[in-house]
């Protein structure tokens, strides 16, 4: 009943309009709002910072020539408790120095009107790629992810951009290899999120996009090195190494990550039994990304389940990117429309929704009970749903259609004797 009550919505033109209206209203007051907080609050003012005034703060230290104290902790947490008034929390900062640069405009405006351009452009580029993958099915997508996208925009986090850029590699993989090379180089911002499609392009022997991306990798590497210096990638090391640590004493908001790792971590068991179980489910997501490369299917679905396994290779992957599965269930919808029971639509559409909400909602309650429970005292959700969700996904798209195909196959056999 659900799932048929959400189809019924793109059924007409009419109520997929009102309903893509009604949900751009809502996320555009959304943008609206927190830039006004942001405006009025600063950055923090004895409250815990939001992940985009982490983005500012690095941004600005880009200006001030001392962004390499961005990826030392200690040095850090320094920096953020002045930002935010005094307040103890603390946001470790390991993305590669090419993310960093990329954010340094934003600090030369104040930092409401910075986060308002971040977010709308962000989210006017994910809109722009969501609705070219999911035809008439966008809307369906829309509702779907309507809570993760919320929450993005309300913590200003980049899985709109990340997801983007994973869903231009789905658009322009077969028929425009430099532009699906060079925005899979671009997420270097985030390289462990495009592992399955690096894998993916050179099973399918796909040199443009290799080539692209590797080249997008070097030169913004080049750029990043003139910029900051040699030092900047010896510190960028550095904090990923502390990262890991950090990661394996449970020092993370475990309970808004969606991994596996997280998951059973926050479940009891220990960080080395649990990196096992990741690094089980990081094999599998790989063999799903090999079937993909060499069964006979449709492109879309390929790249589609390339994107949907994507975010479960590393245990470091938050509910806001989460976004990037939706990108992959867009190409695959039509197929799940045509394979999938009415009940498997409805988990398939239901489950998004606590993997994308759950965590940052445990994390709201706590801010706001002022509970000073450790991460690994509140459960993760998003590991324990993800597994089960793919698996049904690809259940439907790899085995029913391999039956299917059989079946046919015999059809016709019989017919020609």
């Amino acid at each position: 009943m659900f799932a048929t009550t959400l189809e019924a919505i793109r059924s007409t033109t009419s109520k997929r309009t009102a309903y893509i209206r009604g949900i751009l209203a809502l996320l555009t007051i959304a943008i609206v709002f927190k830039a006004v907080w942001i405006a009025q609050v600063g950055l923090g003012h004895g409250r815990e910072l939001v992940d985009f005034a982490a983005f500012y703060i690095t941004a600005k230290l880009v200006w001030l020539g001392t962004v390499d104290q961005a990826y030392q902790f200690a040095k850090l947490i320094v920096i953020q408790r002045e930002a935010s008034g005094g307040h103890d929390g603390f946001m470790s900062w390991t993305y590669p120095p090419q993310f960093s640069l990329l954010l340094a405009p934003f600090a030369l405006i104040p930092v409401g009107i910075a986060y308002s351009l971040f977010a709308a452009s962000t989210l006017t580029l994910y809109l722009a790629v969501l609705r070219r993958l999911a035809g008439e099915n966008f809307v369906l997508v829309l509702i779907v992810f309507f809570p993760t996208i919320g929450i993005t925009l309300a913590c200003g986090q980049n899985g709109l951009l990340t997801a983007a850029l994973i869903g231009m590699v789905c658009l322009f993989f077969e028929e425009r290899p430099i532009l699906a090379g060079a925005s899979l180089g671009l997420m270097i911002i985030k390289p462990h999120l495009a592992i399955a499609f690096a894998v993916y392009a050179i099973l399918r022997r796909s040199w443009i996009v290799v080539m692209t991306a590797a080249a997008v990798v070097l030169i913004s590497s080049a750029i990043c090195t003139a910029a900051f210096g040699v030092e900047i990638w010896r510190a960028f090391l550095q904090s990923v190494r502390e990262s890991s640590v950090f990661l394996e004493q449970g020092n993370y908001p475990m309970h808004r990550m969606i991994s596996i790792y997280a998951a059973l971590r926050t479940a009891g068991m220990s960080a080395s039994a649990a990196f096992f179980a990741q690094g089980a489910v990081a094999v599998l997501a790989l063999a799903v990304v090999l079937i993909a490369a060499y069964r006979t299917m449709a492109a879309r679905e390929r790249l589609g389940l390339v994107a949907i396994v994507s975010v479960c290779i590393s245990p470091y992957a938050y509910d806001y990117d989460f976004l990037i599965f939706s990108v992959g269930l867009a190409p695959l919808l039509p197929a799940l429309l045509a394979s999938a029971r009415e009940w498997e639509r409805g988990i398939i559409y239901a489950l998004p929704i606590p993997i994308g909400t759950f965590g940052y909602l445990q994390a709201t309650q706590m801010a706001s009970s002022h509970n000073g429970e450790q991460a690994l005292g509140t459960l993760s959700i998003g590991g324990f749903a993800i597994v089960p969700l793919i698996a049904l996904i690809v259940g439907i798209l790899l085995l029913r259609s391999s039956r299917a195909e059989a079946i046919d196959e015999a059809s016709v056999r019989c017919a020609s004797a």
